[in-house]
């Protein structure tokens, strides 16, 4: 069921659930040379959901390819998958780990750690909705990323400092 803004936020039955790649989606907007929106997707390469009796005790591991990066534009793809932004060769994963989920009236949050390029930082995924259905559950969470907190700091100016990240995964127990 989705999460309203003033209530608290229905968990699916407890157990751990495998994230499904092929059916998860992890993608990103932002801006080049502070017009052009630039949009595209990253793969999910593993992950885990772990619901608890209580929300407060759940917790999300997940593992996304750096090099699956993908805005359709190849020259710009392979440039940011190279020693310039993503590293790819030195850093084949980007790694989210939650530390806790939060709830208020304004709705859920997940806080957790993220690790591109070896360095992590702290990251709150914005909780959208969650639906259990029998064995799967379908989330869907928002989140804004600095880039510059992360070293990747090539082509200021040109690419901007934040991305905005959508989430949309579906895991099975």
């Amino acid at each position: 069921m989705p999460i309203s803004s003033a209530a608290e936020l229905s968990l699916p039955a407890a157990g751990t659930y495998e994230i499904d790649p092929a059916a998860s989606s992890v993608r990103f907007d932002t801006r080049a040379l502070g017009l052009l929106r630039v949009r595209g997707t990253f793969t999910i390469a593993q992950g885990r959901i772990t619901v608890a009796e209580t929300s407060e005790a759940s917790s999300v591991d997940v593992e996304v390819e750096a090099a699956s990066f993908a805005s359709g534009i190849p020259r710009r793809d392979n440039h940011v998958r190279s020693s310039d932004f993503l590293d790819v060769e030195r850093h084949p994963t980007i790694h989210f780990r939650s530390r806790g989920l939060e709830q208020s009236a304004q709705g859920a949050s997940l806080h957790g750690e993220l690790t591109v390029c070896g360095v992590t930082q702290p990251v709150v995924v914005t909780i959208g909705s969650v639906v259990g259905e029998g064995e799967r559950i379908t989330v869907g969470g928002t989140a804004s990323i600095d880039r510059y907190a992360f070293g990747v700091k090539k082509a200021r100016g040109m690419a901007a400092r934040r991305l905005k990240i959508t989430l949309d995964i579906v895991a099975d127990r």
